[in-house]
C-alpha cells in the first residue's frame, strides 16, 4: 500500500505539474550523450456554469460548455564528458478559438502569423547550463525566482491548475465575471511574468537551502525588436535612429503605460526539511520593476492614472507546505505596489493584499483537494476617478475585493492519465469598476460558479 501510494504521489506530480517549469534537465542523461524528447499534454472538459454574465442585454450563453488544451513540449538534455548539464526546452499551445468556426486563430499577441491564423504559439523557450553543484543559468523565456520557488500554492489536483488556467474550467466562465481572467496575482507562475526574455540563476542546495536570482531587462519575449512600438519601432522610418521595441524606455503612448516592464529583478530562497515523515518546505520572494516612462502630451487630473504616474512594481512573497501520508497542506500570501496580472499600480492607490491556502491528499489511485485564496487590490481605481449614475458622481472604490474557491478530485487511471471532477466558485466586487458585471455597472459586482468533468493526458 505504502508503494502504490509513492508512486501515484509521483505520478501525480509528473501528470498535473506545469511542463515548463519542470527542474533541469528534465531527462538525466549520461556523460557525453544527448536524450531528444517530445513530451505532451491535453485536457478536455465539459463543464456547466452560471455567473452575471450568462445574460447580457439580448445576448445569452449556453451554461453548458466544453473547452480544452494542448501543449507540445520538444527539447533536448545533454551531458559533456565531464559532467556539465546542458540542453533546451520549449512549451507549444493552441491558439485561441475563433466563436462559431473551430479554427485556431491569431490571439492578441500570442501569434504573429501574417496571415491571421496560427495553431500553435511559443509560451516557453530557454537553454540551460550547470551542474547539481554549482547551479544552473537559464536563458530565454522561463519561469524565474518569483515563480519557480513560490511555495504553498497547492494546485495538484482536479484539473492541475484551478484559477490559474489555460483551456481549463476556469476559462469557460465568462471574463469579466471570472478571478482567472484577471490574471490573479496570487499565482506567480502565470504568463506576464515567465513568457518573456530573461536570465536566471538556480542555485544548488546547501544544508537544505536553495536559491534564485533572475533579471528581465524588458517585458518583451523573443522576436520583440521586430514588433512595433508607438513612435519607435524597426520599421518605423521616421524614427532616427530607428528603435526596436526592446529598447524602448519611454513611450508616448498611453496604452503601452502601467503594463510594459524595465529593468525587472527577482530573488528567491527555500529551505526544505525532511524528517520523522514529513516533507516540509518553506519560501520567501521578491519581486521588483519599474514601469516605462510616459513621453506624451500632460494629462488632466482625474482623466486617467497618468496624471499622477505609477509606482514601481515591489512585490513580496512567503510560502510553506508540508506533506506526510499523502497529505499535503499549503499556504502563501503575497503583498506589496502592485495590480492583478503584475502590472504596475496608480501613484496614491492602495497596495495589494492576498493569502491562498490549500490541501490535496493522495490514497491509492485516488486524488482530492481543496483551495481558497482572497485578495484586494486597487482594481479599475485611481486616485480622482469617478463614475455617473443618472446626473450624480460617485467616486470608485478604492478596493477591488476578490476571491474563488476549488474544490477537486481525480481517478489516476495510469501515469499518463487523469480523470477528474471539479467545482469552482468566485466573487468579485468594486463600486464603479465598469469591468466587473456588464448589467449593473454600478454596483460593480460579478461572481460565477461552474462544475466541470474531464480528463487529463500527458506523455
Amino acid at each position: 500500500m505504502r508503494k502504490l501510494l509513492l508512486a501515484t504521489v509521483a505520478s501525480m506530480g509528473a501528470l498535473l505539474a506545469a511542463g515548463g517549469a519542470n527542474a533541469q534537465p528534465v531527462k538525466p542523461v549520461a556523460p557525453g550523450t544527448i536524450v531528444v524528447h517530445l513530451n505532451g499534454y491535453l485536457q478536455f472538459e465539459i463543464a456547466d456554469f452560471g455567473s452575471t454574465d450568462n445574460t447580457v442585454g439580448l445576448a445569452k450563453l449556453n451554461p453548458i460548455s466544453a473547452d480544452g488544451d494542448v501543449r507540445l513540449y520538444p527539447g533536448f538534455d545533454a551531458q559533456t564528458i565531464n559532467g556539465i548539464d546542458y540542453g533546451a526546452q520549449v512549451e507549444l499551445r493552441t491558439a485561441t478559438s475563433d466563436n462559431t468556426n473551430g479554427s485556431n486563430s491569431k490571439s492578441g499577441s500570442y501569434t504573429s502569423n501574417p496571415n491571421g491564423v496560427s495553431s500553435l504559439f511559443v509560451r516557453r523557450a530557454y537553454g540551460y547550463i550547470g551542474t547539481p553543484d554549482a547551479g544552473f543559468i537559464r536563458g530565454g523565456q522561463t519561469d524565474s525566482a518569483f515563480g519557480l520557488l513560490q511555495t504553498g500554492v497547492i494546485e495538484a489536483f482536479g484539473d492541475g491548475a484551478q484559477w490559474n488556467t489555460y483551456g481549463g474550467p476556469a476559462t469557460i466562465i465568462p471574463t469579466d465575471a471570472s478571478v482567472a481572467g484577471s490574471n490573479q496575482f496570487i499565482y506567480a507562475d502565470q504568463s506576464n511574468l515567465y513568457a518573456t526574455d530573461k536570465i536566471v540563476y538556480l542555485s544548488p542546495t546547501f544544508f537544505g537551502f536553495s536559491g534564485a536570482v533572475g533579471f528581465e531587462p524588458n517585458s518583451n519575449g523573443f522576436g520583440s525588436g521586430y514588433g512595433n512600438c508607438a513612435g519607435a519601432s524597426s520599421n518605423n522610418a521616421a524614427a532616427s535612429p530607428q528603435l526596436t521595441c526592446a529598447d524602448v524606455s519611454a513611450s508616448p503612448d498611453s496604452g503601452n503605460i502601467g503594463k510594459e516592464r524595465k529593468n525587472t529583478i527577482d530573488a528567491a530562497i527555500e529551505y526544505v526539511l525532511k524528517a520523522n515523515g514529513f516533507a516540509t518546505k518553506a519560501n520567501f520572494g521578491i519581486l521588483h520593476g519599474s514601469p516605462i516612462s510616459y513621453d506624451g502630451a500632460p494629462v488632466a487630473l482625474g482623466a486617467s492614472a497618468l496624471h499622477n504616474g505609477y509606482d514601481e512594481l515591489n512585490v513580496y512573497q512567503f510560502g510553506a507546505q508540508t506533506t506526510f501520508a499523502g497529505l499535503t497542506v499549503g499556504a502563501n500570501i503575497k503583498t506589496g505596489q502592485t495590480l492583478d496580472g503584475y502590472t504596475f499600480k496608480p501613484k496614491g492607490a492602495r497596495d495589494a493584499f492576498a493569502y491562498i491556502i490549500g490541501a490535496d491528499y493522495v490514497v491509492g489511485p485516488y486524488v482530492v483537494g481543496a483551495s481558497f485564496f482572497d485578495s484586494q487590490s486597487a482594481g479599475a481605481y485611481y486616485p480622482g476617478d469617478t463614475f455617473t449614475v443618472g446626473t450624480k458622481k460617485y467616486a470608485v472604490a478604492r478596493t477591488l475585493g476578490e476571491y474563488g474557491l476549488a474544490v477537486g478530485g481525480n481517478y489516476v487511471v495510469g501515469k499518463d492519465l487523469s480523470l477528474f471532477v471539479q467545482y469552482m466558485y468566485d466573487h468579485r466586487q468594486q463600486h464603479g469598476n465598469s469591468g466587473l458585471d456588464l448589467n449593473n455597472t454600478a454596483k460593480g459586482v460579478s461572481q460565477a460558479q461552474i462544475i466541470a468533468t474531464g480528463a487529463t493526458f500527458k506523455w
